[in-house]
């Protein structure tokens, strides 16, 4: 029973020591690439960097022992960092203790949102955000975050913080109070970074920018030249406090709640399934919502902040060589170690450099290529990213989800009411039934109309239905049978059911028969339930066009 709703009881005493390595060295370099990553991370979110620490401890012990991911690093993610700025600095100013209470308190909301939804197994809602609304979000998102740090990377305190616009204008008339130090340190940064990633991948990139910030900062005592750097990092674990509850403030948050809760989860489960499938085992998205949304409960009594699985550091765990959730664990209790003994070691870093950090972490999530891919191959997909990513830039980050999501809905129920639905006719070489307009040398028959329906029949989309029919009626006066080839029809509602019997009434006074090829059981289930057996048994029984031809050559 425990190793159904606690997965560390499956793995941890049946854990094989061969392994022992590899979570070791996965443990050791992804602590090294989190810890300066979660004080940026933190830094972006408009918190004090030491609670992205706080937020890569607990979490990360819960999810081992929740999730059903063996790679998956559970911590601080840009994305959710700045989805917290966007939604917690409306209500309180960012870095005040009324913003660090709201944050802990949203996350306790995003940690129950998940584990109620894995618990009532509602991990498919998340199938409501499209890959196009997603890509086209992030890729949005991901800029406004470089945007955002703009003000570290120049040293200057710039008034425009969300519109990338005003950021951008206000930088260039600024340009005169650029500190060149400042500057210079985070360009200097950046060009590491991207260096480091591209020749000597395995080197921890932002560790090394950070050793190299601090001895240079503390050698040359550049704060004393206006470089703004971190200065005192708390040191010791975080204390165990509860989150104030307001209603008021509950409600407030419960949208960006929701939003963080979706998009985490969605980036969480997409890297998880990734490994999973090259490991060749299974993950299990409800159990995923259960672990991630323990571990920011849990989180939120630690002076957390929301978590979520991050893509760079998965990949970093999977390819340094861990197996299990133990790697996850070593890694949290690094950490500890660090804010225990070494956050002194801190004082020195430059907000530069945290800036450079985010800066080359989420330009990769810009991803120009999908949107030309979907236009490539459905213009709708490629208007739906393009939709979600100008409205998120020039509207926000909330708006712009919500917006994505509202016209990806709006485009898929266009789609359903408008179905497929091709005339067949017989291709005699093959032997069987195809579209007419991709066949044209497919054989009809004047006295017989054969329509295959390639969607499921619903209210909406009935009128289509019978505008098509009453359309090639008038092209064909001379038909006396209609076949429908319903193989393609996966269900109906009961409207759609009314809708086809009335129909069906109107064409038998003009002596035109209806004949149904190919209803599959659920269809036919439903149909029953309407007394169809009944009423129309001999139209119905027929399970390919081939039977119904054979029933009106009959005189069925």
């Amino acid at each position: 029973m425990l190793k159904k709703w606690i997965p560390v009881f499956e793995w941890l005493p049946s854990y094989d020591r061969s392994n022992l390595s590899g979570d070791l060295s996965a443990g050791l370099i992804v602590a090294i690439m989190l810890i300066p990553q979660g004080m940026a991370y933190a830094m972006l979110a408009g918190l004090p960097p030491v609670i992205g620490l706080y937020a890569s401890t607990v979490p990360l012990i819960i999810y081992a022992l929740f999730g059903t991911s063996r790679q998956l690093a559970v911590g601080p993610v840009a994305m959710v960092s700045l989805l917290v700025l966007a939604g917690v600095s409306t209500l309180a100013e960012p870095g005040t203790d009324t913003y660090i209470s709201l944050v802990l308190l949203l996350m306790l909301m995003i940690g129950i949102i998940q584990f109620l939804m894995g618990v009532l197994r509602l991990g498919f809602l998340v199938n409501f955000l499209s890959h196009a609304v997603i890509s086209g979000f992030t890729s949005a998102a991901a800029i406004i975050i470089g945007l955002s740090q703009l003000k570290h990377l120049l040293g200057v305190k710039l008034e425009a913080e969300k519109d990338v616009f005003k950021i951008l204008w206000e930088s260039f008339q600024r340009i005169s109070e650029v500190n060149p130090i400042t500057f210079s340190i985070g360009v200097a940064s950046i060009l590491i970074l991207v260096l480091i990633k591209r020749w000597v991948p395995k080197v921890p990139g932002p560790l090394a920018v950070v050793v190299l910030s601090i001895l240079t900062v503390y050698i040359f005592q550049l704060e004393r030249v206006g470089l703004k750097i971190i200065g005192e990092v708390p040191s010791g674990l975080p204390m165990f406090t509860m989150p104030h509850i307001q209603i008021a403030d509950i409600l407030a948050l419960l949208p960006i709640a929701l939003a963080i809760s979706f998009i985490g989860f969605m980036e969480s489960i997409a890297m998880a399934k990734a490994i999973a499938a090259k490991e060749k085992y299974k993950v299990v998205p409800n159990k995923e919502l259960i672990g991630l949304g323990l571990a920011n409960v849990g989180g939120s009594f630690f002076a957390g902040y929301p978590v979520t699985g991050g893509f760079s550091r998965s990949a970093v765990n999977y390819q340094a060589g861990a197996k299990t959730p133990l790697a996850s664990m070593i890694t949290a209790i690094l950490i500890i170690l660090t804010l225990m003994f070494f956050t002194g070691l801190f004082y020195y870093l430059p907000n530069a450099v945290l800036a450079a950090i985010i800066m080359v972490a989420v330009y990769s999530l810009i991803d120009v290529k999908e949107a030309k891919h979907l236009f490539r191959v459905r213009k709708l997909d490629g208007w739906t990213w393009i939709v979600t990513f100008i409205a998120t830039l020039l509207i926000g980050i909330e708006q712009g989800i919500l917006i994505g999501v509202a016209f990806s809905l709006i485009v898929f129920i266009a789609r359903s009411a408008y179905p497929h639905i091709a005339e067949l006719g017989y291709l005699k070489e093959k032997g069987v039934f195809r579209n007419i307009k991709r066949y044209p040398e497919a054989v009809t028959d004047p006295e017989i109309l054969i329509l295959r329906i390639d969607a499921s029949l619903y209210f909406a989309n009935m009128t289509f239905l019978e505008d098509k029919l009453c359309e090639r009626i008038g092209e064909k006066p001379e038909i006396k049978w209609i076949v429908l080839d319903f193989t393609g029809v996966n269900s109906m509602d009961a409207v759609a059911i009314h809708s086809l019997e009335e129909l069906m009434e109107t064409c038998q006074k003009g002596d035109i028969q209806f004949l149904f090829a190919g209803v599959k059981g659920p269809v036919m289930d439903i149909l029953k339930k309407a007394k169809w057996d009944q009423k129309f048994k001999r139209q119905l029984e027929y399970v390919s066009i081939d039977e119904a031809l054979s029933a009106i050559k009959r005189g069925a």
